[in-house]
């Protein structure tokens, strides 16, 4: 896909790394190379930070009006649709994932563009009475100043819009580092962005290894903030090098998700949406509800439904039709998740279905079959531990007390559903779920005009609605008199 080197944006400029340094990158689905892209040095990310910082005090971004950032960012919503099927199509081969999944992102990338465009010009800035006409008392929201922001490959360039979308809107500059394997969609908006005239500097792309590139991004003396989606471990990282600068942080470290079926639920509907909460985009989503949380009174029944319909999955390649579920993204994660399934069924889950990698057709790329795992213990590791792969463990339990107590024993609270035909059972279990998102008979839709983010070790802050504006703010009280005058505190003498 990617014709030349030169695929690092610093300072207004494509260019190459400055050692010649490139990686190859390949789609998971088949092996087949997708491009080759420059691997950034230390000295590139270095000349990224200082060209955002360099661009920030310039106050050019900072000081053109908010509606004016506002209708650029839609502008890049539109360029972004004018180009849908090439960003679609480098998504799908980046990921491996279906071409009409990554054509589904890239519908909700523009419309996270457009909803930032149309709020960035609502300042939550507002007066303070301060008792007294001689006063006048204010606070605003400015920029944060460069932001920092490492994003994943489940959905590289919609975790990538989440971040870049509101950080213009609030007037700041930034780097962005995406996941090493997947590059081709942030090389592609860096490029909607140049071509609009976004001032140079305000925008910049290194691409490469985390302990190279991304690294700096949080430790780096001229970040203000570093925005950070991936795995807990590498998100703790992050958090205590930013913590030696004193820096803000937002970070979204995924989730272990609880779905709770009732008896009196919609049979066929929870069923679907179970395969659905778990399975789409090969189970590669930080919100799965690969936690199966089933009443016992029709437990047995649901999930031999369950399994019966994991085992039908067609498994295939981008632009393979009959496909319904893509492959994992590495041969590294497809080892780590054949060890997670098989750890679980060490310690007591019985594998109903899936569990290996698929038939022949499946051997040049990374799949791993829809896997269900019955009759687990709420300590087994497998319901512990966050998979990220197309795994199902299931529980059971038989009051609604005993739901929410299972729902809520896990270390993460990012998102979780209900399903029940009762009111009152729906209104009170998702108010006492310890998670940001709460779905009831339903899973996975989300709001870009409302917020997104996790409760405990899933994360801190939130992306998404005015809250995801404000995380770009720094909050200013300006006090005003308009009557000066000599205090007397100390007097003359």
């Amino acid at each position: 896909m990617t014709e030349s080197s030169s695929t690092l944006y610093i300072d207004g400029e494509w260019v190459p790394s400055s050692d010649g340094g490139t990686r190859t990158i390949i789609c998971p689905a088949d092996g087949t190379e997708v491009g080759v892209v420059a691997e950034a040095t230390g000295e590139d990310v270095e000349r990224a930070i200082l060209a955002a910082r360099k661009a920030f005090e310039a106050r050019t971004w900072v000081e053109t009006p908010a509606a004016e950032r506002g209708d650029f960012l839609i502008r890049v919503s539109d360029a972004l649709l004018e180009r849908k099927d090439e960003f679609a199509r480098a998504e799908a081969l980046d990921t491996g994932k279906r071409l009409v999944e990554a054509e589904g992102d890239m519908d909700d990338i523009a419309a996270c563009f457009r909803y930032f465009g149309k709020i960035a010009d609502q300042s939550p800035g507002r007066l303070v009475d301060a008792g007294d006409d001689t006063v006048i008392s204010r606070v605003v929201h400015e920029p944060v100043g460069v932001c920092g922001m490492i994003t994943p490959w489940n959905f590289p360039l919609l975790q990538a819009a989440w971040k870049i979308a509101p950080a213009l809107a609030a007037g700041n500059t930034f780097v962005l580092k995406p996941a090493e394997l997947t590059p081709h969609t942030a090389i592609l908006i860096m490029d909607v962005l140049d071509e609009l005239g976004l001032p140079a500097g305000v925008a910049n792309l290194v691409l490469g290894d985390g302990a190279v590139v991304g690294a700096p991004l949080s430790s780096h003396p001229e970040i203000d903030l570093v925005s950070f989606t991936g795995g807990l471990v590498t998100g703790r990282r992050i958090a205590e090098s930013a913590a030696h600068g004193v820096k803000k942080v937002a970070l979204e470290l995924g989730g272990k998700n609880p779905n709770v079926v009732f008896a009196d639920a919609d049979f066929d509907a929870a069923v679907d949406n179970a395969l659905n909460a778990a399975f789409t985009d090969s189970g590669l989503v930080c919100s799965a509800g690969t936690r199966l949380i089933v009443q016992d009174t029709i437990a047995e029944r649901f999930v031999d439904e369950v399994v019966r319909r994991a085992g039908d999955i067609v498994m295939g390649g981008p632009f393979d039709e009959k496909a319904e579920t893509g492959p994992l993204i590495s041969k590294e994660h497809r080892d780590k998740v054949t060890d997670y399934v098989q750890r679980g069924i060490e310690a007591g889950a019985r594998l109903r279905v899936g569990g290996h990698w698929g038939g022949e057709e499946h051997q040049d790329g990374f799949f791993y079959a829809p896997t269900v795992l019955d009759q687990c213990d709420r300590e087994n590791p497998a319901v512990i531990e966050e998979g990220f792969g197309p795994v199902i463990t299931v529980e059971t339990f038989s009051t609604e007390a005993e739901a929410i107590e299972t729902a809520n024993h896990t270390e993460y609270g990012l998102a979780g559903a209900v399903w029940t035909s009762d009111a009152g059972t729906a209104n009170r279990v998702s108010r006492r779920l310890r998670h940001g998102t709460v779905w009831i008979n339903d899973y996975h839709p989300y709001l870009p005009q409302a917020e997104w983010g996790g409760f405990k070790s899933s994360g801190v802050g939130r992306e998404l609605g005015p809250t995801g504006l404000e995380e770009y703010t720094e909050a200013k009280h300006i006090y005003q008199n308009t009557e000066p005058a000599v205090t007397g505190w100390f007097p003359q003498k």
